[in-house]
């Protein structure tokens, strides 16, 4: 019997319409593998309560469940104006760290001052009001040429495409909620408007010395990390990326952002590393019970390039929908992966070149024996994301030793994750276990197990082993 379950996850961030432990068990209970905890917003007591939510639902509904922090990173917005503004083609304005809304002045609440060069382009409220830097007028205060006609509103948000931050991601609001998560049972670490692999090695030195075993996604949204030379170098320095397609689009260009996403996901698989696609996802749903077919196509194509995880973010956040959104987005993840092959890419290259030659013959042979499952003994969680880095179609089964390593697969492709005792025969035994309550149906089952020798030990993967059971 074909065990089925969706092997593109799904990611979904807490909001207004989802912060109760009643809607927590039922996002995870309607397909929900991740959520999303978004430091823009809210305080710190509400996310102690959230996490708590997570982890009790979790149990209830009997799988791992990762949580990713997403921190806010320097996400420049404009601050409070007297009222809209009108702002005409060759206008002249000034933003000001030091300053309060006066006629064309504008407070902000960042000092652009110190990062930004003369010439440089700088685009507010998503892109709607376009600007070039003119002149840098004190150690506050910048000018502004205005390139098209708009209006500005306060708080709105300001992309600085060419602006070099000079590893200065790390606001001291995402330093504070770094220290907090440090006393959480954080999976994943979300790093905003990351520009270079230095970004995520400053981060990680922080976890590490912290103590923390959380993982770090690499979110791509400047224009100066989809460079050639620096993008790959970004995914090999981290341990899994986020698409994040909405501030992308506006400091490099809607039309990128597609072709960004596909070579993203190959680089992520060749790698070994996590891919999530985010933003606009199923946006409609907001406000409506069905998606777009638009939205739908868009879902299909990440699970046809690979993607490990697709996210939802308003949708579940502030939508009337929530639960319809996941049904939905489950809806054609199975529907895509039974009918859509997931595009081909060149063999993985990690770091580990043992663990790539195992994971490629454990792929290769389940499906010329047609297997049922592939199980993976894994203490870190590599070799299981090393085989699902080779996008087998069909499900893998995860057992470790490390509660947090299954909750950090929960977003791995194709994982399913037990959390059982080290032991030489913990495949098997999971083997049986499920075959004894009946997660394989009636019949003769076959399954590769990939293992190590030295059950417990990080690294040490190196053996291959077809079981079967009647």
């Amino acid at each position: 019997m074909a065990i089925t379950f969706k092997r593109t996850k799904i990611l979904a961030t807490l909001g207004p319409s989802t912060s109760t432990p009643e809607m927590v068990e039922e996002l995870l209970d309607a397909g929900v593998n991740g959520v999303r905890l978004n430091f823009s917003h809210g305080d710190h007591a509400e996310r102690t309560d959230q996490i708590q939510w997570i982890r009790e639902a979790s149990k209830k509904v009997g799988k791992p469940v990762a949580i990713l922090q997403d921190l806010q990173g320097p996400k420049i917005r404009l601050g409070m104006l007297n009222d809209k503004v009108e702002v005409k083609t060759g206008d002249e304005i000034i933003l000001d760290y030091a300053a309060e809304h006066d006629g064309l002045t504008f407070p902000v609440q960042y000092n652009l001052a110190e990062k930004v060069k003369v010439g440089e382009p700088i685009y507010i409220f998503d892109g709607k009001v376009r600007t070039t830097v003119v002149e840098i007028t004190s150690d506050t205060a910048i000018k502004l040429r205005v390139e098209n006609n708009g209006v500005l509103m306060s708080k709105k948000g300001i992309n600085l495409p060419d602006t070099d931050f000079a590893g200065d991601i790390l606001t001291p609001k995402d330093m504070a909620d770094i220290e907090y998560g440090l006393t959480q049972d954080i999976d994943y670490v979300a790093l905003s408007f990351v520009q270079s692999p230095e970004d995520i090695h400053n981060l990680r030195q922080i976890l590490v010395a912290g103590g923390s075993k959380a993982q770090i996604v690499a979110k791509i949204e400047t224009k100066a990390a989809i460079k050639d030379d620096v993008l790959e170098e970004i995914v090999k320095a981290t341990d899994g990326i986020m698409v994040a397609r909405g501030d992308l689009a506006v400091e490099a260009g809607a039309e990128i952002v597609p072709i960004v996403q596909r070579r993203l996901i190959a680089l992520c698989r060749k790698h070994g590393k996590l891919s999530i696609v985010a933003t606009q996802m199923m946006a409609s749903m907001v406000e409506s019970p069905e998606p777009t077919r638009a939205e739908v196509g868009d879902v299909a194509n990440a699970v046809i390039q690979g993607a490990d995880a697709v996210m939802l973010s308003d949708e579940t956040a502030n939508g009337e929908y929530p639960l319809e959104t996941v049904a939905a987005m489950k809806k054609v993840i199975l529907y895509t992966q039974d009918n859509a092959p997931v595009s081909t890419i060149e063999d993985t290259v990690t770091e580990d070149h043992q663990l790539d030659a195992i994971s490629v013959a454990a792929v290769s042979l389940a499906e010329q024996l047609n297997v049922d499952v592939i199980i993976a003994e894994t203490l870190s969680g590599r070799t299981a994301a090393t085989i699902a880095a080779n996008r087998p179609n069909l499900p893998i089964i995860s057992v470790t030793s490390s509660e947090k390593t299954a909750q950090q697969l929960g977003l791995s492709y194709a994982n399913r994750s037990y959390v059982r005792p080290d032991s030489p025969d913990a495949g098997i035994d999971l083997f049986k276990e499920l075959k004894e309550t009946g997660f394989f149906g009636e019949g003769r089952n076959t399954v590769i197990i990939v293992s190590g020798q030295e059950p417990g030990v990080e690294g040490t993967t190196d053996t291959i082993k077809v079981r079967v059971l009647e």
